[in-house]
């Protein structure tokens, strides 16, 4: 690799390191005062376990052997690794690019489960489905079974937002409803906070999708473009629906629109060219919406929508790759979507990739939760769930009181008028 291409590499991987504090800000603004703590605890421990995890066993389960499920342990703890794979060989610059999304991806399930889990299970659940869900569909997405199928994802539509938008649901059900949902449902209590989250996702995702070329090339720049227009024309379409169904055009709504274009071009970002990432964006935007609208009628408390902008839009993103994924325009070698004369093939393999990933996150996930609850329990206590887990979990406060109560009454007056 040139020194152009490792710079941008590494520069990328940073950016997508710093978006893990952008998620922990993004989900803290969205929660009660109360649990701001946790939600940045719980974002900060997939911080600090996950590398720990990715370079003694993750990564060399996930990249490592010809297994179409599973790697193997050649590549554990590091060993025979060179600087950037210059030999054809496994490399440190991969280690730590992909070391990035490693940890992120548990932490985006962390939303789902705010108010109600026990820091001590999430340390526990984190560590088990990471090793349990995470590498294996890794594996299978790059270098397994639905690789093989000739499936695309570009910079992990199906690895980490699929797979951690269904790890939501099943994690939700199987901890119940927070107590009172869903006729008390908060607002956020910091928009401040929510938006530069959102702005720092943004900003890091172009590391995230961008960097997935692994190289200072043309399908970088596509990539950089793509992430651009798709997250522009899903904060449009989000806040377009919401101002015709409510008369409002909310900051919540377009930090939603966005992030839901981010995800959905995820996948497709280095496939799609021309108008396609604005069209996946506001498809995804459309879908989406609909998606977080109905939680409260299939019964599911899901508190930050993990499911409804990650699962929803991440499937969105893969299955329009079936369609629009463009070959010639790339010099690629990959199968080409349905509009551009590729017929339903990659469709299918989008498809059965994702129904495979799904139904194994679920079945898993769920297993995981129902023997830690089984072990250790799952659930806070009813007295931490309503007086905070802030303090009950962690011993400290994210707000002083004099804070907090400044927040709580204007928070609701806003939801009164």
């Amino acid at each position: 690799m040139s020194a152009g291409d490792i710079a941008w590499v590494l520069g990328s991987a940073a950016l997508v390191l710093f978006m893990t504090p952008g998620l922990a800000l993004f989900y803290g603004g969205m929660d009660r005062t109360r649990n701001v703590g946790n939600m940045l605890a719980m974002n900060f421990w997939c911080l600090l376990v996950i590398p720990v995890l990715w370079a003694t066993v993750g990564y060399s389960l996930a990249q490592s052997g010809d297994g179409r499920l599973i790697g193997n342990l050649d590549l554990a703890l590091l060993k025979g690794m060179t600087i950037t794979g210059e030999d054809g060989g496994a490399g440190l610059l991969a280690v730590a690019f992909l070391g990035m999304f490693a940890v992120i991806t548990p932490a985006l399930i962390s939303g789902a489960v705010a108010g109600r889990m026990r820091f001590t299970a999430w340390m526990a659940f984190s560590v088990a489905w990471f090793l349990l869900v995470y590498v294996p569909v890794f594996k299978w997405v790059y270098g397994g079974w639905i690789g093989e199928l000739g499936a695309l994802d570009f910079a992990g539509g199906t690895a980490i937002h699929v797979n951690a938008g269904i790890a939501a649901l099943a994690a939700v059900i199987a901890l119940g409803k927070r107590k009172g949902w869903p006729e008390e449902s908060p607002a956020p209590h910091s928009m401040p906070l929510v938006m530069l989250g959102a702005g720092i996702l943004w900003f890091g995702w172009f590391g995230f999708n961008a960097g997935s070329a692994f190289a200072a090339n043309g399908q970088a720049i596509q990539a950089f473009v793509n992430t651009f227009l798709a997250a522009a024309a899903a904060g449009l379409a989000w806040v377009l629906i919401e101002k015709a169904k409510t008369g409002h055009v909310t900051n919540l709504g377009a930090a939603s629109g966005i992030v839901a274009g981010l995800v959905a071009i995820t996948p497709a970002a280095g496939f799609v060219a021309g108008m396609s990432p604005i069209v996946i964006g506001a498809v995804a935007a459309v879908a989406c919406y609909f998606g977080v609208s109905v939680k409260p009628k299939l019964g599911y408390d899901d508190a930050m929508d993990v499911v409804g902008i990650h699962f929803v839009a991440g499937l969105v993103g893969s299955l329009l790759v079936g369609l629009f994924a463009d070959p010639v325009f790339f010099g690629g070698d990959f199968l080409a979507g349905l509009f551009l004369g590729g017929g339903t093939r990659l469709f299918m393999a989008q498809l059965v990739g994702n129904l495979g990933t799904i139904a194994y996150c679920f079945i898993v996930t769920t297993v995981i939760v129902r023997v830690i609850d089984r072990v250790i329990g799952a659930r806070v206590t009813e007295e931490a769930e309503a007086n905070g887990l802030d303090l009950f979990e962690h011993g400290e406060s994210a707000y002083s009181p004099e804070e907090a109560e400044a927040i709580v009454p204007a928070l609701s007056g806003a939801a009164t008028s």
